[in-house]
């Protein structure tokens, strides 16, 4: 026997489930500076340099590793 695709009552094709709206990278990036911060830790701060190094919350991350070196 063969299999029919799903249909719901009104015979039409079931449809696949949408794709939900991508995050705003600069958001993404914020919200890690700030765990990074709250985490107080230099290998925290140091990932999070690693891993945005060219943004300008890396320049905030620098100054605060700075100060945890003190």
């Amino acid at each position: 026997m063969v299999d029919k695709a799903k249909a719901d009552d009104s015979g039409k094709a079931a449809r696949a489930p949408s794709m939900p709206m991508a995050r705003d990278p600069a958001v993404a990036v914020a919200e890690e500076y700030e765990a990074a911060r709250r985490k107080g830790t230099r290998e925290a701060l140091e990932l999070f340099i690693a891993r945005h190094g060219d943004d300008p919350l890396a320049e905030r991350a620098r100054a605060d590793l700075q100060r945890l070196s003190r």
